[in-house]
């Protein structure tokens, strides 16, 4: 291996370790701040759905299907659905949209 990949390593390493580590050495006591508190117990759920939202997207070439799968979802779950159905039946829209999408042509 070339020295420039354990640099590069070594830089990753160090970010990673400091993203982790200076929260924790910079911030001894609890925060008082509601706002604060309120605004970092919400970053995990953002982060979350910034990841997945645009990985739903481009999973299928089809964006109806992508549409229908997202909208399946979104209701089912916003009426209290369990995660195994929700994922079930947003896929089995995908699949019918495909599945439709691909008879029409």
């Amino acid at each position: 291996m070339r020295a420039e990949f354990f640099i590069y390593l070594a830089v990753m390493f160090a970010v990673t370790y400091a993203i982790r580590v200076l929260p924790l050495a910079l911030i001894r006591k609890k925060i008082q701040s509601r706002f604060m508190r309120s605004f970092l117990a919400y970053i995990p759920y953002t982060v979350l759905g910034a990841m997945t939202f645009p990985a739903i997207f481009y999973s299928v070439d089809n964006i109806a299907a992508a549409a229908a799968g997202t909208a399946a979802a979104l209701i089912l779950a916003f009426t209290g659905r369990g995660l195994l159905i929700v994922a079930a039946s947003a896929s089995a829209a995908v699949y019918a949209v495909m599945m439709i999408s691909n008879y029409l042509l």
